[in-house]
């Protein structure tokens, strides 16, 4: 068999279970039992790569599957405390398919389409011997001639859209072929499939429109099992204590369940947990890169954004959704909501994040691409400004400043404190390499405009404070009246940064050496 009731799927999520980091979401079964035979039969739920889909997706399989007894691996999960739990188990056909995989030699996608008709057909002939009397054009009737019903997992459905032989007009045919197996066909009982991408569903004559879609944007159905939330997290460091919840936080945290709550990267969580060290896990296994290039194809409406983002500053923006079929990505609404998609960015009651440092540090690359022009020169100077920082050479840092106060940028003009911010963000961009900049961070008494945490020994920790028309020397007096240095104080000294500006005194920058007592 190679769809049809097959043991992969068993032999795949018994693996999962014994992996040194494992979640249980098994729940979900329960949950989409109830959509089993019911108007709501189809499913369709959108997430970034490696955030659980294909884990979950075997398991539904395995649980279903009346191919094989999968008791065993669901007695001591969650769902065994479901009184439905054994309703529905090993008790229906499943035909399950990941669209992720080809044959080595696939050139196109007629070619991908006719071996998965293929493979199907062989699977029904082997299961339903009297169907060989008959010849078949159809794929659908031939299941419907089967007599029996079936449950669909679908898994990586969207994943033949990102080769480069696909035309338009075969991703039309993709979406007909999947509309002519699934939609009203009496003998589906169930279709539940996964995907990053969202089905094109926004018009009454699309494909799929039979689907009901749950992405990062609008489920409160399905979100609690698809990443990990913060109390999972805490649990597994409590497991394998080698990495504090609180650098897992910092690093992988950002996203954002339907009631607000904390969802955490999985694969970065687990990764970090199981080699006891935080880096990109995540980042380094997907296309960065292209969602940087889809930026260049319209960097003049979405560079301010980025910068802003950076800049630990909200996006507010009504993000109208993203469509599988609409992959040109030319305004500025198709990109962003593009890369919250994909995971590049959280979106929560109509702001934009970048989620979490792991992002972070690849957006700040982003920065230095030649494509954001006069941007990418104020950030080839950032090490000077760093140097000038810590050399506490005042007149230098504020010259800087005024250098690219006189770009012609229009978002970095001062209309507002954000705009300060965004310039302040630039100029310190080469810093980020050997500090942590923290924007109101948290610090004594109040919130400091921005604090630098040192990353390695030999460098102080910064704190920098921002005025506009007011002093850089009242800058430095709130920092010390207000206790900002406390989170400072572990280091024995740190740098005091007051940078004020007005129209007709521009910039001014007074350094301050501080040292603790005792110290």
């Amino acid at each position: 068999m190679n769809y049809l009731n097959t043991n992969r799927p068993q032999i795949l999520f018994e693996e999962a279970l014994n992996s040194n980091i494992y979640v249980d979401k098994s729940l979900l079964i329960d949950k989409v039992s109830s959509h089993i035979k019911t108007g709501d039969k189809y499913i369709c739920i959108t997430r970034p790569r490696r955030f659980g889909k294909t884990v979950n997706a075997n398991m539904l399989a395995a649980y279903y599957t009346k191919g094989f007894d999968s008791r065993q691996l669901f007695d001591k999960l969650l769902v065994a405390q479901c009184s439905s739990c054994q309703k529905h188990m090993n008790r229906h056909n499943v035909i399950h398919i990941n669209f992720s995989e080809m044959s080595e030699q696939c050139l196109c996608y007629q070619e991908y389409q006719a071996n998965i008709i293929s493979w199907i057909k062989e699977d029904l002939l082997e299961a339903y011997p009297r169907l060989k009397n008959k010849h078949y054009s159809m794929l659908a009737r031939m299941l419907q001639d089967t007599g029996d019903f079936f449950v669909f997992i679908l898994d990586e459905w969207d994943s033949i859209f990102y080769k480069k032989f696909m035309t338009q007009d075969d991703r039309d045919s993709y979406l007909f072929f999947l509309k002519n197996i699934l939609k009203d066909q009496p003998y589906v009982e169930l279709a539940y499939m996964t995907g990053v991408l969202p089905i094109a569903k926004y018009s009454s004559g699309s494909e799929l429109n039979m689907f009901d879609e749950f992405n990062f944007m609008n489920d409160n159905i399905f979100d609690q099992y698809f990443g990990f939330s913060e109390e999972e997290v805490k649990e597994l460091c409590t497991q394998h204590p080698g990495v504090p919840f609180s650098e897992i936080k910092r690093w992988y945290d950002g996203y954002h369940k339907s009631d607000g709550s904390s969802l955490f990267n999985p694969r970065s969580v687990s990764r970090a947990l199981t080699r006891g060290l935080c880096l990109n896990y995540w980042t380094e296994t997907g296309p960065m890169d292209e969602i940087a290039d889809c930026i260049e194809h319209n960097v003049d409406e979405v560079r301010e954004d980025i910068v802003k983002m950076v800049a630990g500053i909200p996006v507010e923006v009504d993000l109208q959704g993203y469509s599988a079929a609409e992959l040109r990505l030319d305004t500025r609404d198709e990109i962003l909501s593009a890369m919250v998609v994909y995971g590049f960015l959280s979106y929560y009651k109509g702001e934009l994040m970048i989620p979490n440092h792991e992002l972070m540090d690849k957006y700040q690359h982003v920065l230095s691409r030649d494509s954001m022009g006069e941007v990418k020169e104020i950030v080839g100077r950032s090490r000077d400004m760093l140097e000038a920082t810590l050399q506490c050479k005042e007149e230098q840092v504020a010259k800087l400043l005024e250098q690219v106060h006189d770009a012609e940028i229009p978002f970095l003009t001062y209309n507002d404190e954000n705009s300060l911010s965004c310039v302040i963000t630039l100029c310190y961009l080469y810093a980020r390499k050997f500090y942590n900049i923290l924007r109101e961070e948290k610090s004594g008494k109040g919130y400091c405009d921005y604090l630098f945490l040192p990353k390695e020994s030999g460098y102080p920790p910064i704190i920098l404070e921002l005025k506009v028309v007011k002093s850089p020397e009242e800058a430095i007096e709130q920092i010390k009246a207000k206790n900002y240095l406390q989170r400072a104080e572990p280091y024995g000294k740190a740098l005091l940064v007051g940078i004020s500006y007005d129209k007709e005194k521009r910039h001014q920058c007074k350094i301050e050496k501080y040292s603790f007592p005792d110290k």
